[in-house]
Parts: structure tokens; C-alpha cells; sequence
């Protein structure tokens, strides 16, 4: 960090849904959706919270510890993130006052508990409202969905955003496993949904909104997210 900048605190949010429909089939977080992102926060100095649904240790998708991605690897054999990541706080506890950021990791498990919760709603708004920087990846934007501005629409409507596509969805064999189709209810939210091929890295932000639309896509993401934190500095140090 140089002399202008000032340490931002994060916070990210992780779904607590554990099971994949009637399929039977485990899944939660995917894994490295949060570690690209956790640190790439941590390594620009930043502080990260974690947070879920329901607070605790929330579920992971056992298929997203199969890639041995790098920074998952460095997550899982770091005491501290792994101690935080087994005791994350419940969402109502989290005060969105005390952030400057917050991140929606994906896995499919958010499609059933992130959209609806009033909790994360209000947070996501709130940090939203007072120009903080909202980012989420993959089945992460599900969590915007129900958020609002202080003027009560969708604070995706008329914006440009990203997500897991429908194409890659039915792809994926989950078109008709999945509550909704996470590009079709953005697109019903009022969003200009922007979409790139298939499990390619595809990132777009509008204003203070960064979205994703796959695991490909966190690191662009979250060097989204700190170029706002960048920007934020700078105007406060101004």
C-alpha cells in the first residue's frame, strides 16, 4: 500500500445450503471463488471477515477441492484463514457500517439460501448506498438480487452485470436442478446482463457493482474490486 491508501475491511459472504436439489449430491461454496478473491484482499493489505448465511462452517462443494487450485491450497494450509473460515459470522450479526466492501463467492448452494434473505439484503444495500464496492462471481449474484438502494429498486436494475449464464448451466447439466436461472432472473431483476463464452473468465463492473460469471472469473473480480478501493482511497486522501 502506498502512503495514500488506507486498509479497506471486506467482508465475504458464503452460502450454508448443503445439498444440490433432490439430486442427492453435496455442495455449498465453490471453494475457489473464495480463496482467489480472500487473497487477493489480504495480499493488497486488506482485512477480510467471513461471513454466511447461517454462521459457523459453512459447506463447500467437494468438486471444487479436486482442481488443487493454488490459492485454495494456501487457504487450507493457512491457520488463521481456515480458523476464520471455520467459525464465519451469521449474516444478521454482520454490521454494514463497519465495511468498505462486500463479496459473494459462488457454488451453487447460494442459489438456494442467498436470494430472499433479508439479511443479506440489507447489507449488500446498505454497503451499496454508502459507495462501498459490491462484488460477487458465478451463482454469487444470486445474493443481488433482492438487495436495494435507499430509493427501493434493485440496485442491479439498469446496470451492467455478470453471472453464471444460462448456456453454462444447462451445459453443466443443472438447468432443470437449480431453483431459477440465475441470467434469466437478473435479466426479470432489471439487469443489462453482459455475458462472455462459456467457462471463459468474463468480468464487468458498473460503478461500484463487480460481477463475475465464473470460478475462471475471480481474479479479475476481485482486481475489480480493488481498483474501487483504490479509487476510494485516493478521494479521501484528496
Amino acid at each position: 500500500m502506498t502512503e495514500h491508501e488506507t486498509m479497506a475491511r471486506i467482508l465475504i459472504v458464503l452460502t450454508s445450503h448443503a445439498t444440490l436439489g433432490n439430486t442427492g449430491k453435496a455442495t455449498g461454496f465453490y471453494f475457489e471463488e473464495l480463496a482467489v478473491p480472500y487473497w487477493a484482499f489480504r495480499d493488497a493489505g486488506h482485512s477480510v471477515d467471513l461471513a454466511s448465511i447461517a454462521g459457523g462452517k459453512p459447506p463447500h462443494d467437494p468438486e471444487s477441492l479436486k482442481e488443487n487450485h493454488e490459492a485454495v491450497t494456501r487457504f487450507l494450509a493457512d491457520k488463521d484463514a481456515a480458523a476464520s473460515l471455520s467459525r464465519t459470522l451469521p449474516i444478521e450479526a454482520a454490521k454494514a457500517g463497519a465495511y468498505d466492501a462486500v463479496f459473494l463467492p459462488g457454488g451453487h448452494g447460494t442459489m438456494w439460501d442467498l436470494p430472499g434473505n433479508t439479511a443479506l439484503a440489507r447489507v449488500i444495500g446498505a454497503i451499496f448506498d454508502a459507495g462501498g464496492a459490491v462484488g460477487a462471481v458465478c451463482h454469487g449474484p444470486a445474493g443481488l438480487i433482492d438487495a436495494k438502494g435507499a430509493d427501493g429498486l434493485p440496485i442491479v436494475r439498469g446496470r451492467r452485470v455478470n453471472g453464471f449464464t444460462d448456456s453454462e448451466e444447462k451445459a453443466s447439466g443443472l438447468g432443470g436442478t437449480v431453483p431459477f436461472l440465475l441470467e434469466t432472473r437478473l435479466r426479470e431483476t432489471g439487469a443489462k446482463f453482459e455475458g462472455g463464452a462459456d467457462f471463459q473468465p468474463y468480468a464487468v463492473r458498473d460503478g461500484m457493482l463487480v460481477t463475475g460469471q465464473n470460478p475462471a472469473s475471480s481474479a479479475n473480480v476481485a482486481a475489480l474490486m480493488l481498483d474501487i478501493l483504490k479509487e476510494r482511497s485516493s478521494v479521501r486522501a484528496a
